[in-house]
């Protein structure tokens, strides 16, 4: 009997040390390419006088180094000082290790849509398409008796509401120029309502990315969810206005919000521990000829070369991964939720699981 109940208890400790990811905070900047993740500001376009915004000075001095290691620092210190360390980083493909999206159109809704519900819809072809028909991943933890109505989406674009079918879902999602913190807002969410309100706004169907982060980390801070997504958009749009000083800095600003998030989350009881990070970008841009990094879609050769990197206690500490690998972005969701303790099922097919992300 002892001996039993020896072989129970051990079994429980292991489950339990295996299970430590109890939230999970995914995070997304649109469009933002695998070739400055992995090697830091391109040199060939910032001296191209179409790109640099009439200051290649500001670029150079914040962002070049002739030593490839400093220059992506230089970016993104948060990735190559943390999670580089801590976590794990995928889709190099200079060392082979490849990630790509599966839909076959290379932009925005339809990778979303693959990143949450595991599975390719092709009829969802066009950023205009109507509310998500297909189960997402935050619905699906919405359903789970202990992360009912502890799951929340923030997003700078306004087509979130239909990615995540927010009718359907119930779940909150705060998006583009939306009010946040509901019939009863925080004096930080009202002050941040009336300034997005006021606020200059560049572009019909998204805010800044500023408005975005802030509502964010008030309802994480405040109300404490279990499951949250933050979709930054400035990656994207600056981008598509051939700004790459302005698409760098975008880059540069999520990387110090995600350290952030990961300073709060690691300096609270809930969170501390038993959080997870799941950061990726819902398509690539181009690059074999240097004018098409302003472009993506299926007529653009590397639009469908994305990258992800995951941070948290169920994750070994691989850093950059160089393994010969071919992953997909309708991996994540089965990833996500297995790291979570759960199985992804939907009415639609999911994916498998990126086994190496989960120890």
């Amino acid at each position: 009997m002892k001996k039993n109940c020896l072989f129970i208890f051990l079994c429980m400790a292991i489950f339990a040390h295996a299970q430590q990811t109890e939230n999970i905070i995914i995070i997304t900047t649109d469009g933002f390419r695998w070739q400055e993740v992995f090697g830091g500001m391109d040199k060939a376009i910032a001296n191209n006088k179409r790109y640099n915004q009439e200051d290649s000075a500001y670029i150079f001095k914040k962002y070049w180094s002739d030593d490839a290691d400093t220059r992506k620092k230089n970016l993104l210190p948060f990735f190559w000082n943390t999670v580089a360390l801590k976590g794990q980083l995928y889709g190099n493909r200079l060392l082979n290790n490849k990630v790509n999206v599966s839909n076959p159109y290379w932009f925005s809704y339809p990778g979303y849509s693959e990143i949450m519900c595991g599975y390719v819809d092709v009829a969802i072809n066009k950023n205009e398409y109507k509310a998500n028909p297909n189960t997402t991943l935050p619905e699906f933890l919405n359903k789970q008796n202990k992360l009912k109505r502890k799951v929340a989406a923030f997003g700078a674009w306004d087509a979130f509401d239909r990615i995540l079918n927010e009718e359907r879902s119930g779940i909150p999602v705060i998006s583009a120029f939306d009010n946040t913190g509901g019939k009863n807002p925080t004096t930080n969410e009202k002050l941040i309502n009336a300034l997005l309100q006021d606020a200059h706004k560049e572009w019909k169907e998204e805010c800044y990315d500023v408005f975005t982060h802030y509502a964010a980390m008030e309802h994480l801070k405040t109300r404490k969810p279990k499951v949250l997504y933050i979709a930054y958009g400035e990656t994207d749009e600056w981008a598509h206005v051939w700004q790459y000083r302005s698409y760098l800095d975008a880059a540069h600003q999520v990387d110090a919000w995600i350290k952030d998030i990961w300073d709060f989350v690691q300096s609270d009881e809930q969170y501390k521990n038993k959080t997870t990070l799941f950061i990726t970008t819902d398509h690539g841009r181009g690059d074999k000829i240097k004018e098409k990094w302003t472009s993506h879609g299926d007529a653009v050769d590397g639009a469908d070369q994305i990258w992800f990197a995951v941070l948290g206690p169920n994750t070994p500490a691989s850093g950059e991964m160089k393994t010969d690998v071919q992953l997909y972005q309708k991996q994540f969701a089965q990833t996500m939720a297995k790291l979570m303790g759960y199985t992804f099922q939907a009415e639609h097919p999911v994916a498998e699981e990126i086994k190496t992300v989960i120890k």
